[in-house]
């Protein structure tokens, strides 16, 4: 007798489809222009490699050609991702497999459309992405996403070029970030697995929460979008888990804007006046954007980004950046959420900073 398949917590592939079919659409471009607008994404991809390595210190091994995608294609990464990630929680399997048929069949359907409305929406905001999490054996990839790299430059009214390497940039941070500091997403996968074997949650109460929180860890590398999993924190040890993640992807977000918005007009003539209209279109979403910011738990996390770039900064100013990277020679040098609210704290702790 064959053991019974186990029912996969997410269908998948229906998840794919809704966000794909809700993806919007755009922007219209005759075929040479998005032709061009590819070509231009991928050479500044690669000229993005010695700026960031000349700001931050940081050599990453592995300098493959970003990939530059579609919003379908986008959904399709972070569909991997976080399957990749809900692997990483032993328990859940067994959890929804001890659920009555009807809820897994129903859990499995309404959070696959409720997840896919959630990418079809962000894919129509994220600009780019470095892959944290993938199958096992498959490279990380740097992803730009054309379309709505494009969309952004057209209403923001910013020369094209400047904003395609600004966002290129900032990406490369996140690639570099992870490929010369060896144990950070070793590091991330540990507290993001942590968390989950910390749940409390019974099935049916995990699958009405796991779009969320799926959604949250995924997520978390993203200047557009923030970690916000406090609906899904249940116990003390979680919240413990939770403020050392918040801290983490402060860091990381905080060091990515100070990187791109270092490189000054030299490289990038406009950059004062991207970044200021960046920042207003951040701040002054539109009404259809603000009730699903609201819904996600995303104007409370904005925040938190800022305070990185913050605490960076002034880490910088006093310690100079070969004083900062020390941030990156150990997970005990990480700062801790009240760290990154407290900067002085964190240079006295590590560097002995009176």
């Amino acid at each position: 007798m064959t053991d019974a398949p186990r029912t996969e917590p997410i269908d998948w592939d229906l998840a794919v489809a809704t966000a794909r079919r809700l993806a919007p659409k755009g922007p219209d471009l005759p075929p040479a222009d998005a032709r061009a607008a590819v070509t231009m994404l991928r050479d500044l991809a690669r000229e993005a490699v010695a700026p960031v390595r000349e700001v931050t210190g940081l050599v990453a091994p592995d300098s493959s050609p970003a990939v530059v995608v579609d919003r379908s294609g986008w959904i399709a990464s972070n569909v991997t991702g976080m399957r990749v990630v809900l692997s990483m929680w032993e328990d859940f399997a067994d959890k929804t497999e001890a659920a009555p048929a009807v809820v897994r069949s129903l859990g499995s359907r309404g959070t696959a459309l409720q997840l896919g409305a959630v990418l079809g929406w962000m894919s129509g905001k994220v600009l780019g992405q470095f892959e944290t999490f993938t199958d096992p054996g498959e490279p990380r990839r740097l992803l730009l996403v054309a379309p709505t790299i494009v969309n952004v430059e057209q209403q923001l009214a910013v020369p094209p070029r400047d904003f395609r390497f600004w966002v290129c940039l900032h990406e490369e941070t996140h690639r570099v970030q992870f490929g010369a500091v060896p144990w950070l997403a070793d590091y991330l996968a540990d507290r993001l697995a942590a968390l989950m074997e910390a749940s409390d949650l019974s099935a049916r109460e995990t699958l009405q929460k796991l779009v969320a929180f799926t959604y949250a860890l995924i997520r978390s590398l993203r200047s557009d979008s923030e970690v916000s999993v406090v609906e899904a924190i249940q116990t003390p040890e979680q919240k413990v888990i939770f403020d050392e993640l918040t801290a983490l992807m402060s860091l990381l977000e905080g060091h990515a804007d100070v990187v791109m918005d270092a490189v000054g007009p030299a490289i990038i003539p406009s950059v004062a006046l991207i970044r200021e209209r960046f920042t207003t279109r951040r701040e002054q979403p539109g009404t259809l954007d603000t009730f699903a910011r609201k819904a996600l738990g995303l104007d409370a996390k904005m925040r938190q980004y800022s305070d990185g770039a913050e605490f960076v900064r002034h880490v910088v100013d006093r310690a100079g950046m070969d004083g900062f990277n020390r941030v990156w020679t150990s997970p005990t040098h990480l700062p801790s959420r009240a760290e990154i609210h407290e900067p002085d704290a964190w240079l006295d702790r590590v560097m002995g900073t009176p």
